[in-house]
């Protein structure tokens, strides 16, 4: 009797022992798949998807069998990759040494260059390669250095051409004192070379003057003190400042079209730019001819200053550059004519900084008008007078004489005239 008891006890012992190691097991199964969920679709760790969606450079998750697991549309658009894979072999070699040492690697690459679009398609990219969990993942960042690139360049090119400008005058002043004190005997040579000395001090101070005007314009900062500029007061003392020029060639400077018209702006500035357009159609126009500088109200909300000229032209290819800073069409005639190869360029800055454009239209052989064209002020009509009621006997006169000079450059009717492109 007591083994039957001790045998059933010794049962419901092994009994529970069993029932308690099954929950056991059933618990510890459970908890590990609370503590391990499931990775998302495509293999990635969870909150990477998120992570990677906020950052600013072009990312690309590839795995261990070099698959591109998510890209951002910019490493796509850029042409990092193509489908599901990387198609730059600089950075799919990196990601294959990062798979098989753990060791994060930088470098700078160059995308998209080819013969045929030259170096104007391609795209700089700082490059950074990092390992992505346990499994092989790697994750690719690219950050896009072309237009620190470009500024570069330009920055460099910039300061080449300023020390070259420099170069020359400063060089024939060095050059001229010294001839002056070796001819110290002879009182006509040192007041010819004195003269040389004269000049070049000129071309010099213009060339610092033109350099400080661009550095003050040509940043994203506003222009300080804004205030209602008189059109026809601008036009006036930029002939004034012009006249000098167009005597000792013969060229007459005639202005006309509509009075009145008013800008919001920095009167010196506008002066300057006009200034700079009619010294420059002076330069390029033969003697006895004309210059023409008009106003006129375009539309409701815009004013229109033109400066045609009866010059040399400037050829179709290069139109699109002639605002670009010590661009020259012709640099032998440049230097003939004392331009420092930045009035254009002024022209353009000033133009953008008072909320205007400024566009061409030429012909080789014939002459060319360049136009500011400017917000009106007051737009309302408060201010701005109409054309027919500021038009004057004298404009109407520049006018005709404007007319003239594109009758004579196109060899077609007095109001048909080219529309200038959009520089």
């Amino acid at each position: 009797m007591e083994v039957e008891i001790v045998a059933a006890l010794t049962g419901l012992a092994g009994l529970a022992i069993g029932l308690a190691t099954g929950l056991a097991v059933r618990v510890s199964e459970r908890a590990q798949r609370v503590s391990a969920p499931a990775a998302p679709p495509g293999g990635l760790p969870p909150g990477v998807a998120s992570v990677l969606s906020v950052l600013r450079s072009s990312a690309v998750v590839v795995d261990a069998e070099d698959r591109v697991l998510r890209a951002s549309s910019a490493a796509r658009a850029f042409g990092v990759v193509s489908g599901d894979r990387l198609v730059v072999d600089e950075v799919l070699a990196m990601a294959r040494l990062v798979r098989r040492d753990g060791e994060i690697r930088e470098t700078e690459i160059q995308v998209g260059l080819s013969r045929a679009r030259g170096r104007a398609g391609a795209r700089w990219f700082a490059v950074r390669v990092a390992p992505l969990g346990t499994h092989g993942l790697v994750l690719v960042l690219a950050e896009d250095l072309t237009e620190m690139r470009r500024v570069e360049a330009i920055r460099r090119d910039f300061v080449a051409n300023v020390s070259h400008e420099l170069k020359t005058p400063v060089g024939a002043l060095s050059l001229l004192a010294e001839t002056v004190e070796g001819a110290a005997d002879d009182p006509e040579a040192v007041r010819r070379f004195a003269g040389r000395m004269q000049i070049e001090s000129v071309r010099l101070n213009h060339l610092v003057q033109d350099l400080m005007t661009l550095s003050r314009i040509q940043g994203d900062e506003p222009l300080p003190e804004l205030r209602p500029v008189e059109l026809d007061e601008v036009v006036a003392e930029a002939l004034d400042r012009s006249q000098i020029k167009a005597t000792s060639k013969d060229i007459e400077l005639t202005t006309g079209g509509t009075d009145g018209l008013r800008v919001r702006g920095d009167a010196e500035l506008l002066v300057q730019a006009l200034r700079n357009l009619v010294d420059n159609a002076i330069a390029y126009s033969p003697e006895h001819t004309r210059v023409v500088v008009a106003t006129r109200q375009c539309d409701d909300r815009h004013v229109e200053v033109n400066v045609t000229d009866q010059g040399i032209g400037i050829p179709a290819g290069e139109v699109e550059r002639i605002f670009e800073r010590f661009y020259r069409v012709d640099p032998a005639r440049s230097r003939q004519t004392g331009g420092t190869g930045l009035g254009l360029a002024i022209v353009k800055h000033v133009t953008t900084k008072h909320g205007g454009e400024v566009t061409v239209w030429s012909k080789e052989g014939a002459g060319s008008t360049f136009t500011i064209r400017l917000p009106l002020l007051n737009p309302s009509g408060h201010d701005a007078p109409s054309q027919a009621a500021g038009a004057s006997a004298a404009g109407s006169a520049a006018s005709d004489a404007a007319t003239e000079a594109r009758v004579h450059a196109d060899g077609g009717p007095p109001n048909v005239r080219p529309t200038p492109p959009n520089l």
